[in-house]
């Protein structure tokens, strides 16, 4: 964009953050999104990490707006975002060009909204048990369907990782894209060798540590 085309798509911008103020919490964060890059954003509490010029993720909220022009809401996870938080994306219009404005609300609205879960109920064949939350060693994300497992049984469920995460009790620890861990079975944490970390389970069972999600597990372990 030039200077003038630039400076107008501010002024818009601004009209529609202060409509969006009027209804939703002080400290949520806005963002903008044009031509697959984002041209305006304001910071809530959240630690966001989001820079104006910045390109679309593909997936996010914004991405998925100007795709679809459609209003889109879901969970995010830390590939912006330090913690999972909940987002909404609205079309609008910025100089004629279809746009994406996105809504993070503060992490203290969402948690009153997830209250952590005492049980998961799993799928096995035709038949569906409840089974307590800290019976559960791990879950895994594969082939866009959500397991958790118990003893080595293992069992299906239609909740997310992303739903999950922001819904288990605080020994679970997101450590791959692909899975969450309670750390009340974790054996033993030690490097492959490529350098990688990865942990042990006491029933045996080996997960990788993603470099995005190592500092959650030192973090919680503390080394």
């Amino acid at each position: 964009m030039n200077n003038e085309v630039n400076s107008f798509a501010k002024d818009i911008s601004q009209q529609y953050i202060l409509m969006m103020q009027d209804w939703v919490p002080a400290d949520s964060s806005f963002a903008i999104a044009v031509d697959n890059s984002y041209i305006y954003f304001h910071s809530g509490h959240q630690n966001i990490h989001l820079e104006i010029g910045q390109q679309v993720m593909p997936g996010s909220i914004a991405e998925q707006v100007l795709r679809t022009q459609k209003k889109t809401d879901a969970i995010l996870d830390n590939s912006l975002f330090d913690t999972p938080y909940y987002g909404m994306g609205y079309p609008i219009y910025i100089d004629h060009k279809p746009a994406a404005l996105v809504v993070v609300l503060p992490s203290t609205f969402t948690k009153k909204k997830t209250e952590p879960f005492q049980f998961l109920t799993g799928k096995q064949e035709e038949e569906w048990k409840p089974v307590a939350i800290d019976r559960i060693s791990h879950i895994e994300s594969l082939q866009k369907k959500t397991w958790f497992y118990v003893e080595k049984e293992q069992f299906k469920t239609n909740i997310t990782l992303k739903e999950l995460q922001l819904r288990l009790p605080t020994y679970f620890i997101r450590i791959h894209r692909s899975y969450i861990v309670n750390i009340y079975f974790i054996k033993k944490m030690a490097r492959d060798l490529t350098s990688n970390f990865i942990v042990t389970l006491i029933d045996g069972s080996e997960l990788p540590v993603s470099q995005s999600y190592i500092n959650n597990l030192r973090s919680a372990l503390e080394f």
